[in-house]
């Protein structure tokens, strides 16, 4: 057996003497450890505490504290109520009043017109309650658009001097005035002047006149104006209304082209295609030309009215005809509280066009150069076919 260490058993008990401090302190690391533990489980909890609180939530329900705060509340609340009430009953008044009272089905339609743009969008707007001012300024633009389309109307009688416009235009009731300017130049070329034909024999001149149809009232007529003009102005037509409407067969649509086309001086002629557009167009619900003639002349500058005539009676004549007006090839048509009255379809529109808008002759023998460069064709004489 070997010999034992004399110090080994004091290294034994000083180690045995250790353990049980060494177990002591490792449990007190389990413990500090489980407590770090749970500390670090616990404080996330301690961090998401601020999301917990339902601040908000509750002062939002306090706000209540006296009874002031809640009579105000109450009031706003009562307010908005009837405010939305009131809103929601103007909004069923408004349909109701669509329902009641229809605005003219907007169409879409296109139009091609020799002088006028080539396509557009039509869409039909009544002056439902249109205003004073609104109606002046849409007649306005009507005509300004018209200028555009017919930049070269004309009276379209053909003459050479007053008397023999003002004997023309008397003519031309109840016939067109291509009959009229295949008649005359018979007429004149064989009394060309007031004299001659105040002398003339009436069983000849109702002879010539015969085309035109009521040939016996028209000699009349035109030989007593002509005996008035001998007689009462040396021989000279008179370049006031007051004059020109005493003379026999002369009214004042007839001393209004002849002031305007042979004076210079501003007349609204108010013939039958006229009188038809300008109710079309709502600018009048009168039919009395007196009183046509009154109102539409306050629409427009006195200086407007010659060329106001000439571009309306031109319309009616190429494109708004009286029973099948041609609204699919209506330049103005957007301004027009009629669109659709007529053929809206473009190509079927554009058959339905006359005289030079529609590739035909004029009603002139000899139109100004004016028309003629802008393509039109001068009219055949009387027989030519």
């Amino acid at each position: 057996m070997g010999e034992q260490d004399p110090g080994g058993g004091r290294k034994a008990a000083e180690a045995v003497k250790k353990a049980p401090g060494g177990a002591a302190a490792g449990g007190r690391k389990t413990a500090a450890g489980k407590k770090a533990a749970a500390t670090g489980k616990a404080a996330p909890a301690k961090k998401a505490a601020p999301a917990k609180k339902a601040a908000p939530a509750k002062k939002k329900a306090v706000p209540a504290k006296s009874p002031a705060a809640k009579k105000a509340a109450a009031k706003k609340a009562a307010l908005e109520k009837a405010a939305a009430k009131k809103a929601g009953a103007a909004n069923v008044t408004t349909k109701k009043a669509i329902k009641k009272k229809p605005v003219v089905v907007s169409e879409a339609a296109t139009t091609d017109v020799q002088g006028a743009s080539a396509v557009q969008t039509v869409s039909a707007r009544p002056p439902a309650a249109e205003s004073r001012t609104a109606l002046v300024r849409r007649a306005r633009r009507i005509n300004r658009e018209l200028a555009e389309v017919f930049p070269y109307a004309h009276p379209e009688l053909d003459f050479d001097n007053p008397f023999q416009l003002v004997v023309a235009t008397v003519l031309s009731a109840q016939t067109t005035d291509l009959r009229v300017n295949q008649t005359t130049p018979a007429l004149f070329a064989k009394y060309p002047t007031p004299e001659d034909l105040a002398a003339a024999n009436p069983e000849e001149v109702e002879e010539i006149l015969r085309p035109t149809g009521f040939f016996r009232a028209k000699t009349k007529s035109v030989m007593g104006l002509s005996k008035a003009l001998v007689e009462n102005y040396g021989g000279e037509v008179p370049g006031r209304l007051e004059e020109l409407v005493k003379l026999p067969g002369v009214g004042r649509k007839t001393a209004f082209v002849v002031l305007g086309n042979a004076f210079g001086r501003p007349g609204i002629t108010v013939d039958t295609h006229f009188q038809r557009l300008v109710r079309r167009w709502q600018w009048t619900e009168q039919t009395d030309p007196d009183k046509i003639e009154a109102e539409i002349g306050a629409l427009f500058p006195k200086s407007d009215w010659t060329d106001l005539s000439h571009h309306v009676i031109w319309h009616g004549r190429r494109i708004c005809h009286a029973r099948k007006p041609a609204c699919g090839a209506c330049p103005i048509a957007p301004l027009c509280p009629a669109y659709g009255e007529g053929e809206t379809d473009p190509e079927k529109a554009k058959k339905l066009l006359k005289y030079e808008k529609g590739g035909f002759p004029g009603q002139r023998l000899n139109p100004p150069q004016s028309y003629l460069d802008a393509g039109g064709k001068p009219a055949p004489p009387l027989g030519a076919g």
